[in-house]
């Protein structure tokens, strides 16, 4: 049963201890890393292929970067960033092959401060995104787009509307593009094991977020029509959110046949 897992370190170097303690604990199959802020030559590679891991990354210093392991395997990429904008030299998109799977490591621009360029360079971030998971469709094969999406989906994957009613994360149009992507046969795979909403995969270090469990859900994973045929099950597992020198975000994962 493959568990394959989307997890925003918000900085591989300072959450290394952490990143390896997860995959020695839980062995997940697939991991889609985002948030890596490391060129390439300074990503621990060695280290990650010592925990049993192989691995193909796309960094950026300072910044974004996006990696996907495999235990036990080499993943084959595919693809790295996304067409559409030559000018785009941000590290947020890596597609990658393990076994029959195709994933994706996604991860989506913030937006913030909307209006403005930021927000709108998101728009069209995703627009793009949509049009390589239509064309990933038309291949017909079980494909899981994982990542950190910076969208909160729904009223009720955040602890409070009225805190977020103005963050990019939330506005109408970053929840129209991604209602437009799921229409296209995609699988929404934390909802359909928590229709009611209510679990978060995020919270912030300011303002004690964490203690009061002050989150929201943006790390999703989709799944083609014929991953989702193999869907067993989906969760977060938040306990090390609250580990020392945590992410701010939890692990948060599918399985599948």
């Amino acid at each position: 049963m493959p568990k394959i897992v989307t997890y925003n370190v918000n900085g591989i170097k300072a959450r290394m201890e952490r990143l390896l303690e997860y995959l020695a604990e839980q062995q997940p199959d697939v991991v889609c890393l985002q948030e890596l802020k490391g060129a390439d030559e300074t990503l621990p590679v060695k280290d990650i292929e010592a925990a049993g891991y192989g691995a193909v990354w796309h960094g950026q210093k300072g910044f974004n970067g996006v990696a996907v392991l495999a235990k036990g395997q080499q993943p084959v990429e595919r693809q790295r960033g996304l067409a559409g904008d030559p000018e785009d030299a941000h590290s947020r998109y890596l597609e990658a092959e393990i076994g029959d799977l195709i994933v994706a490591s996604i991860y989506l621009p913030n937006g913030n401060p909307q209006p403005g360029p930021k927000f709108d360079y998101k728009l069209k971030w995703m627009e793009r995104l949509a049009d390589r998971a239509q064309a990933l469709l038309a291949e017909e094969r079980p494909v899981v787009l994982a990542g950190d999406y910076n969208v909160i989906p729904n009223d009720d994957d955040t602890f409070s509307v009225r805190a977020m009613a103005t963050d990019a994360l939330m506005q109408p149009e970053s929840r129209e593009r991604y209602r437009t992507l799921l229409a296209q046969g995609w699988t929404d795979s934390l909802r359909t094991r928590f229709p009611g909403g209510g679990v978060w995969t995020f919270w912030d270090y300011q303002a004690g977020a964490w203690q009061r469990d002050a989150g929201f859900r943006i790390d999703h994973l989709l799944l083609s029509p014929i991953a989702a045929d193999r869907y067993l099950g989906a969760g977060v597992d938040k306990e090390y959110r609250g580990r020392e020198k945590a992410s701010d975000h939890a692990p948060t994962w599918v399985s599948l046949r």
